[in-house]
């Protein structure tokens, strides 16, 4: 009987564990396109049925106490980590699009798409009107 109930365990946990790698959801580690080193951590999350995501970590210290000086709106001047930089992403299939994404570098939106390219691989693009013109980056998960 206990081994059983052990046994159920462990399955019920590895399928919650499985369950959460297969989704967007979680921290995910970001590259510079430039210099190909790790830049910031951003954590994906879901509020009313869409997905955001904000800097959760800027891994370069030089660059921790940096504000969005190119940023307008809401966003202007203010301080890059705590930023939410990923906006109102909807679930489509497999990808989620019908958001933005923001570069704090240049202070520029952009429409956005991202899939999940295996359980730790995420493959965001950004782009102005179709897919075609921009950007694709892969960010890798945190565990």
């Amino acid at each position: 009987m206990k081994k059983s109930a052990v046994f159920s365990l462990v399955v019920f946990f590895a399928i919650i564990c499985n369950v959460q790698s297969q989704s967007v959801i979680g921290k995910w580690k970001t590259v510079d396109d430039e210099t190909g080193k790790p830049k910031s951590v951003v954590e994906i999350y879901e509020k009313s049925g869409k997905i955001y995501g904000k800097i959760v970590d800027i891994l370069e210290a030089d660059k921790k106490n940096k504000v969005c000086s190119e940023c307008s709106g809401e966003d202007k001047n203010k301080p890059i980590l705590g930023m939410t930089i990923i906006k109102g992403l909807r679930k489509e299939g497999n990808e989620y699009n019908d958001g933005q994404i923001l570069d704090p570098k240049n202070g520029k939106s952009y429409k956005c798409v991202i899939t999940l390219e295996g359980n730790d691989k995420l493959k965001l693009r950004g782009y102005i009107g179709v897919s075609l013109f921009g950007r694709t980056q892969y960010w890798s998960r945190i565990k």
